[in-house]
């Protein structure tokens, strides 16, 4: 069975998903990119970030994939481009030849699957020798926010259970470089950037997102599995709605980044 998904597909999670774009999300990989390579973004959700990889390495192939029909449906709708098409793919088992790509990208990923060194190897395989393994994901254990507002501590703790409840490990970013050189990757290389949401615009945005994922989302569902209630996931909405206003309300994610090459067939 493919992992389960913490947050699934609802509007308030494809919302912030349209927000992520190769500049505020792959900015570590642009300067390894130049026109004609070929990419492969796997869990490539709504597609905007492989929509500009596509256009940053015209007339180059890109292929997004993804383990949701109906979102890979979305991106192809979404996206029309000549050279840049969307599909459903198992991470695990990539249906692609061995060093297809020249680059293989994954962004917020590996935090959601339960076998990461599998996916990455899998992605070793697909980039071979001479190609290039590109993954970032966010460390939620270091996730760091003010005001102290109870009902956002109160879903600090709750994501992280939840998120491991259902699959996968929500501190992956530590872990990349870790998981990748058990992966038998090569040239690992490791590096960081932060998410920070603070100004009235950000604070809306993302404020107003999470807000809304706590009730109507799968996280939701999922948070209620293995324990909350209507009650607890409503402090938590409120207490979203409530930081999204403050004036002195910060938030920073903090996200490892991990470029390798990938393994010989």
């Amino acid at each position: 069975m493919p992992d389960a998904y913490t947050h699934g597909h609802h509007e308030s999670v494809l919302r912030a998903h349209r927000w992520r774009t190769a500049e505020n999300s792959a900015a570590y990989l642009l300067p390894h990119l130049r026109p004609g390579l070929s990419v492969l973004d796997v869990g490539s959700g709504p597609g905007t970030i492989t929509a500009d990889l596509a256009r940053l390495i015209a007339p180059g192939r890109v292929v997004g994939v993804d383990a949701s029909a109906e979102v890979v449906a979305e991106a192809n709708a979404d996206h029309p481009a000549d050279n840049l098409a969307f599909e459903v793919a198992d991470a695990y088992a990539l249906e692609y030849d061995d060093g297809e790509f020249d680059v293989v990208h994954a962004h917020q990923v590996l935090q959601h699957l339960g076998r990461p060194v599998d996916a990455l190897r899998e992605f070793g395989r697909v980039a071979g020798a001479d190609g290039l393994v590109a993954v970032r994901d966010v460390d939620y254990e270091g996730t760091i926010w003010f005001p102290l507002l109870p009902g956002l501590a109160e879903w600090h703790e709750l994501y992280l259970a939840t998120h491991r409840s259902v699959s996968g490990e929500p501190a992956a970013g530590r872990r990349l470089k870790s998981w990748a050189l058990e992966a038998g990757l090569a040239d690992v290389r490791s590096t960081a950037t932060l998410w920070l949401f603070e100004s009235p615009a950000d604070r809306a945005w993302w404020g107003g997102a999470w807000a809304d994922r706590a009730l109507q989302s799968s996280f939701a569902t999922a948070a209620k599995a293995i324990g909350a209630d209507d009650a607890q996931l409503q402090r938590i909405s409120h207490a979203w709605q409530e930081w999204a206003v403050v004036d002195d309300g910060w938030l920073l994610m903090p996200h490892a980044e991990m470029l390798a090459r990938g393994t010989a067939p």
